[in-house]
């Protein structure tokens, strides 16, 4: 098993530990609606770590992204509605949908054309979700 992987699963277990029973109470009580002040907060501060070309600070700023990231995905599982594998799944489907220019043979080189490439299958995506 690659590195990445061992440290993204205990990164995980880590979460699903703050959040069980013997876990933070801090972690245990929080919400989607509780973390999404969280979420802008780490999000300015990635866009200032970028701004300001410092490396270490958006590595460690991407991580407290993620930890909420994999928070919320782990609260929705805690109630059924998906799981953080429902989260990846579907985030690879969509890259690989939207590139078809590097999934399905047909390459495309201009920014342009991929502009709107991407617009019109975003707009599929979106009326197909539209008509279920």
């Amino acid at each position: 098993m690659d590195q990445t992987r061992i440290h993204f699963e205990r990164l995980v277990t880590t979460i699903k530990t703050l959040r069980g029973e013997a876990g933070c109470p801090w972690d245990k009580k929080q919400t989607t609606a509780s973390l999404k002040k969280y979420l802008v907060e780490e999000f300015e501060e990635i866009l200032i770590a970028i701004e300001n070309h410092d490396p270490d600070n958006l590595c460690e700023e991407l991580g407290d992204f993620l930890y909420l990231i994999i928070m919320l995905a782990e609260i929705h599982d805690e109630s059924d509605h998906f799981a953080l594998e429902d989260v990846i799944i579907n985030v690879d489907a969509k890259l690989i949908r939207r590139h078809p220019h590097v999934f399905g043979g047909k390459p495309i080189s201009d920014t342009e054309t991929l502009r709107n490439q991407w617009r019109k299958i975003k707009e599929a995506e979106k009326a197909a979700k539209e008509n279920s």
